[in-house]
């Protein structure tokens, strides 16, 4: 007869040792001995009579076998969690962790999101990743290592995903005004490339959107530092000397830097659309039902209209 809480038990060693790659880090990862890992896992192979597992003098990688169990590992994990936080649902409200990835672009208005979440319900618990991309995002889900995310859906497969759009994002120059002597509300893509420019770095979605509409004026730009972060580009024209094209929304949630002014680009405008994605497996967590529900009431409360900031801030 299965032991249910044993098999789970192996089930969650098997899936920290495929994510981990490496046997101590996986038994680190699941509080529990080295030996204690690689035991439960060799009984979990002979129960299933299937080789899981490629051993040498250290871990060298799944078998075919395991590449393909895993996936059904994560998913059975994963609907029980779903399965437990359902039913304490019905007995004193939502509880649990909601793990949430989210790309650099909607680091700053995320919690739009997630504080009225956590108020509506104050039992849950939210981990946010704000370093990671669309894509990755994306794969994180579909391998139910995220229950949700922020991402840029364009361009993405999202078919197995709910997709819940949340505002569109436009690109502004903000600099300080020093730099924009003469300039009006607007500025040109040839006047700003006559700035000492640092931006976002190359493979990013937010540098992406901003070569792209460079490449249909035939024009391109070589900024002089380049980062991984909004944030270090804030920093950068805070001294006074360097201009930047980041998303709209850090100067509406975050203050601009002193002295600092934020222009609209003109002839292309650069915007993109910002969503919220869960998995579309049924029937699915109730916390990413829960909070599907929130961004629905949110958005349509107007309060993720994060329109574009004025000239000056």
């Amino acid at each position: 007869m299965v032991e249910w809480g044993m098999l789970f038990r192996q089930l969650e060693y098997f899936v920290a040792l495929a994510r981990e790659r490496h046997f101590a880090r996986a038994a680190a990862a699941c509080y529990v001995s080295q030996p204690a890992l690689s035991e439960a896992i060799r009984k979990l192979e002979q129960e299933l009579k299937v080789p899981l597992v490629r051993r040498g003098r250290s871990f060298e990688g799944l078998t075919p076998e395991g590449e393909r169990l895993v996936l059904w590992a994560r998913r059975i994990l994963a609907d029980h969690d779903a399965l437990k936080q359902e039913v304490t649902a019905l007995q004193t409200g939502l509880t649990g962790d909601l793990r949430m990835g989210v790309i650099p672009a909607a680091a700053s208005t995320v919690a739009l999101l997630t504080d009225p979440f956590c108020a509506e319900h104050p039992l849950v618990r939210v981990q946010l990743e704000t370093s990671l991309r669309s894509s990755e995002i994306v794969e994180r889900i579909h391998r139910f290592e995220l229950d949700a995310g922020m991402i840029y859906p364009h361009g993405l497969n999202t078919a197995d995903l709910v997709v819940t759009p949340l505002y569109e994002e436009q690109h502004v120059l903000i600099a300080s005004g020093e730099l924009l002597t003469g300039q009006a509300d607007t500025i040109s893509w040839s006047d700003a490339l006559e700035l000492p420019m640092c931006l976002l770095i190359e493979g990013m979605r937010g540098r992406q959107l901003i070569d792209e509409a460079l490449a249909t004026h035939d024009l391109a730009v070589v900024p002089r530092l380049e980062a991984d972060s909004v944030v270090a580009l804030l920093a950068h024209v805070g001294t006074g000397r360097w201009a930047s094209i980041v998303p709209h929304t850090w100067i509406r949630t975050l203050r601009p830097p002193a002295g600092a002014r934020v222009l609209q680009l003109r002839d292309p405008s650069v915007t993109a659309e910002i969503a919220l994605v869960t998995s579309a497996v049924e029937p699915g967590s109730v916390l990413t039902r829960a909070l599907v529900q929130v961004a629905r009431e949110v958005r349509a409360a107007g309060a993720l209209d994060v329109g574009p900031p004025t000239a000056t801030s």
